[in-house]
């Protein structure tokens, strides 16, 4: 799709300013007339009222019929493009060494809802944020694995969650990595009974890049590499709604689409 700049750049410049920025942000949440926003904003009422009256001509926002700002509609969807410029703002260092572009169109667009997702570093922090959010759990547990680090603690919460009929789907690389201990500790518990009552579901997938886990309340994800290798020590998580919505429904897009799961393919 062709993009006239020329029409865009001075939309980009009406909201370049700090002070318009955060009139535009507060309006999204409120209306406000001129001395109220001029006290949140700690800035005297002829500088703001020169802004509103900048954001009124560009048709950013409107005054109603008791004097107070309102954002206009176009307003209030440049408003719900704002978090997409936060989230990669706040993680662009991270996105240097990252990508997403593999992943369809839609979540890209909707990239963010993320921006109210925190960063974990260290593989053992990401590790105990995933085993949290296992413990946390009530209703069920969604998990995209690239790499499986199986140990007697973990399995014994996945255990008692399922026998507390929590729901576990989880959809398992083809290439996923597994610890040597796995099938000794495997063959301790006896998770095929959970199999054959529908609690535990397994599915697996190609090429898959992205790990995720998520329960009702919170989720986290990991996105691969530039060279598109998965990268499991650094995480986004968190329990923000928006988060967690773009998480679910990534989730449920992936296993619909993932295959039977084959333990011969799991080395």
């Amino acid at each position: 799709m062709a993009i006239d700049s020329e029409i865009l750049a001075p939309e980009f410049l009406e909201i370049s300013s700090e002070q318009r920025l955060n009139i535009i942000l507060a309006l999204n949440a409120e209306k406000s007339n001129l001395s109220n926003m001029a006290r949140r904003l700690d800035a005297t009422a002829a500088e703001v009222h020169r802004n509103f009256s900048r954001l009124q001509k560009a048709g950013f926002v409107r005054k109603d019929s008791d004097g107070n700002y309102e954002l206009t509609l176009y307003g209030k969807i440049i408003c719900t493009q704002i978090p997409t410029f936060s989230f990669m703002i706040k993680n662009k260092k991270y996105f240097e060494s990252h990508d997403f572009m593999d992943i369809p169109t839609k979540y890209i667009q909707r990239i963010g809802a993320l921006a109210n997702s925190k960063m974990i570093t260290g593989y053992v922090k990401v590790m105990e944020e995933w085993e949290n959010i296992y413990k946390n759990s009530k209703e069920y547990i969604y998990n995209i694995l690239i790499e499986i680090p199986y140990n007697e603690s973990l399995l014994k919460i996945l255990e008692s969650k399922l026998e507390n009929k929590t729901r576990i789907s989880s959809i398992f690389s083809e290439d996923v990595i597994v610890s040597k201990e796995r099938r000794d500790l495997l063959s301790r518990f006896n998770f095929s009974k959970f199999v054959k009552s529908g609690t535990l579901e397994r599915k697996m997938m190609k090429n898959v890049k992205i790990a995720m886990v998520l329960n009702e309340n919170e989720a986290g994800l990991s996105f691969p590499t530039n060279e598109g290798e998965p990268d499991m020590s650094k995480m986004l998580c968190g329990s923000d709604k928006s988060f967690h919505e773009w998480c679910f429904d990534f989730f449920n897009e992936s296993w619909k689409s993932a295959t039977a799961f084959q333990e011969s393919k799991i080395t």
